[in-house]
Parts: C-alpha cells; structure tokens; sequence
C-alpha cells in the first residue's frame, strides 16, 4: 500500500512543479497560464485527494469486513469452546465421584486386608494346631482299640479258663 500511496504523493507534487515551470514563455499568458494551470493543478490535487480518500474508504471497508469475518468466528469459536467444555464438565464431575469413591474404598480394604492376613495366618495356625490334635486322636483311638481288642482276648481266653475249670469239676 505504501508503494502506491507514495506515488499517488508524488504525482500532485510533480504537477505543482509543472505549475512552477510553465511552457508558455508570453509575460501575459504567463498569468492566464499560470491561473489556469493553477486551477487544473488544484483540480487534480483535488481529484487525488478524492482518489486517496476513496482509496481509503475502500480499505476501511474492507478492514471493518474482515473485522467483522475475524468477529463471527471468534463468536462461533467462543461457541464451540463453550459447548465443549459443557460436554467435559459432566464427565469431569463423574470421574471425580468416582475418584473419591476408590479412595475411600481403598482406604477401607487396607485394614480389612491386614485383618485377612492375620486371619489367615490364625487360621493356618489353629488348622495346624487341629491336625496335630486330630493326628493324637487317630493314635489314642488306635491305642484304645489295641487295648479293648487285647483285653477281650484276655477276658475270653480267662473265660475258656474258668469254663474249662468249671467243666473239670463236674
């Protein structure tokens, strides 16, 4: 734009210069021309100065339209900012309900978790515990059973005695 507006500039400067220096050499003349050319140098000055002006609305126009372009997608990107983050903002709500809800889970399991341990651990010892008793148990009752059954063969075989005795005497 410089360039243009630069020449523009210095067209109206080279006229007044043509005004300066007038080709007609009569002294009279010189006062007509110089009249003349001074109305036609204002007149183009005056028709530069519109063409600027017009240039310039020109521009203006054409600045406040991409202004208002540049606006309209600002607005419709304001828009879709805000709908995306109304999109987030549920889910961001959920996950954070969640969130808590794992914490407190979790804070809850770890005691729980240390107790299971100590209850397994119980439990292993005492299950031990009951095995060995249960393997004491198996060996009394066998013993017990080794005793009853000899001391049935014992009292029979006194019984046969004492029968065989009592037998002899008749």
């Amino acid at each position: 734009m410089q360039g243009g507006g630069g020449g523009v500039e210095q067209q109206p400067m080279q006229m007044v210069l043509r005004v300066k220096h007038p080709s007609s050499s009569s002294p009279g003349d010189e006062e007509e021309a110089g009249e003349g050319s001074s109305r036609s140098a204002l007149s183009v000055f005056k028709d530069k100065e519109e063409q600027i002006e017009r240039r310039k609305m020109e521009v203006r126009e054409k600045v406040f339209a991409h202004l208002g372009r540049v606006e309209e997608e600002s607005k419709r990107l304001a828009f879709i900012r805000q709908e995306l983050e109304g999109m987030a903002d549920p889910t961001r709500k959920e996950v954070e309900s969640i969130r808590k809800r794992i914490d407190t889970v979790n804070r809850q399991l770890k005691p729980l978790g240390k107790s299971c341990v100590k209850k397994e651990k119980e439990y292993k010892e005492v299950l031990e515990a009951y095995n060995e008793k249960s393997k004491e148990k198996a060996l009394l009752v066998n013993r017990l059973i080794e005793l009853v059954s000899e001391s049935e063969r014992m009292r029979m075989k006194k019984l046969e005695e004492l029968n065989k005795t009592v037998d002899s005497l008749y």
